[in-house]
């Protein structure tokens, strides 16, 4: 006869989480920034950029107010592209109407293939915006992995894949100790083995500022920019830099902040032509958009861009 086992005897489930997310939540989560796009998390411009003025635009680290018509029209073209390589687009809902920089979705969260890292701003002006992340993330069955809390801050462009084996984090004003600390440990915990840490430079607050990868180990990179441990570490793992030195271009038009809709083959704003042919010469297709209305708040494609879903390789 069967035996019944009662009250409390029971035993759990030990399957892992990552084989059953698929299932239980939906097909979500990347550990690149190069495989193939195929889900993305944006914030259309709205209300939000009404408040921005030519008396208060420096606050919001705006170079000028920016044209809310011309601003949706930019960042529908950029969505339009991210469909027409086969990515679904998702937009956040219920954004606070206060906060200007709510478009960069990326600085708001760091995908995992387990979830997303919710992150927690760096700066008064942007907290709050990750309320309206988490909930859109909920409302599609995606995980959250882990949430910034406690002292710490980090926004998710201060994280870059390398390899599903690498991630880098840097610390800025935008990213602490703390805060670096604890999502380096969910990474760890989800079986990430080398999780680097570097500072930012002053002259930078995020890492796609500086440095993004391109195709499987192609990086375009700003050299003056990156530690030369960071450097050295990445070349030993078989990482071809790709040296961006045209300074107004990194600086001023945002060249390094580049998403690829599949290995070696990215999407960059329109007004860089010496960075697009340095790419091209390292047999990286460009696909230009024109964001100039955006760039007036200081971000360009990858600021914009948070991933939902890459397809593995």
């Amino acid at each position: 006869m069967p035996v019944v086992v009662q009250g409390e005897r029971w035993f759990p489930e030990e399957t892992n989480f990552a084989a059953e997310m698929p299932d239980l939540w939906g097909d979500w989560g990347s550990s690149s920034e190069v495989d193939p796009l195929q889900a993305v998390l944006l914030h259309r411009p709205g209300a939000e950029l009404s408040g921005v003025n030519e008396s208060n635009y420096k606050q919001f680290r705006f170079r000028a107010p920016v044209d809310l018509g011309k601003a949706q029209a930019q960042h529908d073209a950029l969505a339009a592209v991210y469909r027409s390589h086969g990515a679904q687009v998702y937009y956040v809902e219920n954004q606070r109407h206060d906060r200007p920089n709510a478009v960069f979705m990326r600085d708001l969260m760091f995908m995992t293939p387990q979830g997303a890292i919710l992150s927690r701003p760096g700066i008064a002006a942007r907290r709050g915006e990750e309320r309206a992340v988490a909930a859109t993330l909920a409302s599609l069955g995606v995980p959250i992995a882990k949430t910034v809390n406690g002292t710490g801050y980090f926004e998710g462009a201060c994280g870059l894949w390398v390899n599903p084996d690498t991630v880098v984090l840097g610390s800025s004003s935008r990213a602490n100790a703390e805060g670096i600390r604890q999502v380096k440990a969910e990474l760890e915990a989800q079986g990430v083995a080398n999780v680097l840490t570097l500072e930012i430079p002053y002259g930078s607050i995020h890492l796609d500022g500086y440095m993004n990868m391109v195709d499987h180990n192609k990086m375009l990179a700003f050299p003056w920019h990156l530690s030369y441990d960071i450097a050295r570490r990445l070349m030993d793992m078989g990482v071809e830099l790709i040296e961006a030195v045209d300074i107004y271009e990194v600086k001023e038009q945002l060249a390094v902040n580049v998403v690829a809709v599949a290995p070696g083959k990215v999407v960059m704003a329109a007004g860089c032509p010496n960075t697009k042919a340095l790419l091209e010469k390292h047999h990286v297709e460009v696909i230009e958009v024109d964001l100039s209305e955006l760039l007036k708040a200081w971000g360009s494609v990858h600021c914009m861009t948070a991933f939902l879903k890459r397809a593995p390789q």
